[in-house]
């Protein structure tokens, strides 16, 4: 099996790594609580992780992609120290792919960005706020190259990591990295629950 590549993200990736997140989320928890019909969740998400990317998280300059013989097969959105909020401006300028993509369910999601938020650790960390492999990949190692390449930096650092686990499942491979559960942030009206996780440096 031929080792996974990892490097940084460019301007010219966009439209590959909205389509693997799009593929990676399409059976997240939150996702189909947000979007619960297929076909327009099929369309949806590729928009918004494109919008978050192109507008946020590329100049946070911590967009990671996963490849193999020059494909990608995952990405992680990591945010660094103190960057870990959107900008009043980033926020008008994904407003309209989120309203294209979600039509009325997008107050469901600006109620989950701002819980998210309010119970958002405030001592200073790598935010991991997304990682996903497409499913053709998955078991492929993917995950774990784009994991240890920014932890491998953090404990460099001695800088501690935060992720939020949309699917409970998930939980234990984190935990292999050395995440522990903090808390939890369940959705109101019976949404789902978010399992919040902390690393330590090693």
């Amino acid at each position: 099996m031929a080792d996974v590549d990892v490097r940084f993200a460019q301007k010219s990736d966009v439209v590959e790594l909205s389509r693997v997140l799009g593929r990676a989320f399409f059976d997240d928890p939150v996702m189909m609580w947000m979007v619960p019909d297929d076909a327009r969740r099929a369309r949806a998400l590729p928009r918004v992780f494109g919008a978050m990317i192109r507008h946020h998280f590329l100049g946070n300059e911590a967009v990671e992609t996963g490849s193999k013989d020059g494909t990608i097969g995952a990405a992680a959105l990591w945010d660094p120290p103190g960057r870990w909020k959107q900008t009043p401006g980033e926020e008008m300028r994904m407003m309209p792919s989120f309203l294209l993509a979600l039509g009325l369910q997008v107050g469901r999601g600006m109620g989950m960005s701002e819980l998210m938020k309010k119970n958002h650790p405030e001592e200073p960390h790598w935010y991991l706020a997304v990682i996903g492999s497409d499913p053709d990949v998955r078991g492929g190692g993917f995950g774990h190259a784009l994991m240890t390449s920014r932890l491998d930096k953090c404990d460099a650092e001695g800088a501690p990591a935060y992720l939020e686990s949309s699917k409970e499942s998930n939980v234990p491979y984190y935990m292999r990295f050395g995440f522990g559960v903090t808390g939890e942030i369940t959705m109101p009206g019976g949404g789902p629950t978010m399992w919040q996780m902390w690393r330590r440096p090693g």
